[in-house]
């Protein structure tokens, strides 16, 4: 998912899994409008978790028809998001790849007084949503296939504090930065690792 940007950034989905493709892409209202869209966002997902791939494999992937795909597709690559992979496919149908390794969002989004800014706001918000829910639920269904040493190793907690903006922001940045540490020095040949997908949700919350 993160990848923390200098404050006040906030992660939106993220699944990198090409180590050529480093960068983080920042929405500006423009770009939030254009990715704010399910299959979009799923698309840009399956192209960072699963590598460079054609719409016909996209649309196979996710259920959808090729016709969808390709188009979105286009979409995608008209506002940078995604680019051709020139290393794959001579044919007709054109391979791509995602051109960032993640995206971000910022607070002046949330402050951006275009209806339609906070609508593609709360399209993305509300799709990254039900992608955690739907991978912790996976997980939660699958943990039966995985060895042992993985119970104790994946978390579950919860916690809840008494902070003001300033506090959090500060505890979400030491975080973030904990976690680019791990992921900065990991060694994907170590013996025993595995793709491990870590969600961060923090949000104030009334009494009643």
């Amino acid at each position: 998912m993160p990848e923390p940007e200098d404050p006040p950034q906030q992660p939106a989905e993220q699944a990198g899994t090409q180590p050529d493709e480093l960068m983080t892409r920042t929405l500006d209202p423009r770009s939030l409008r254009a990715i704010a869209h399910p299959l979009r966002i799923q698309l840009l997902r399956a192209l960072r978790r699963y590598g460079p791939a054609t719409a016909s494999q996209l649309a196979e992937r996710l259920g959808e028809s090729s016709g969808a795909t390709s188009y979105h597709l286009r979409q995608l690559a008209a506002h940078g998001f995604i680019v051709d992979d020139p290393t794959r496919g001579k044919g007709r149908e054109r391979w791509w790849k995602a051109a960032h390794r993640g995206t971000s969002f910022d607070e002046t989004l949330h402050k951006n007084p275009d209806p339609e800014v906070q609508g593609a706001l709360d399209v993305l918000m509300h799709e990254i949503t039900t992608i955690h829910s739907q991978e912790l639920s996976t997980w939660v269904a699958t943990r039966h296939t995985w060895g042992e040493e993985w119970y104790g190793a994946s978390d579950f907690s919860d916690f809840t504090l008494a902070l003001p903006p300033e506090r959090l922001r500060e505890l979400n940045q030491r975080i973030h930065a904990l976690i680019n540490e791990y992921g900065e020095t990991a060694d994907p040949a170590a013996p025993g690792a595995e793709r491990v997908r870590m969600h961060l949700h923090a949000f104030p919350q009334h009494e009643n």
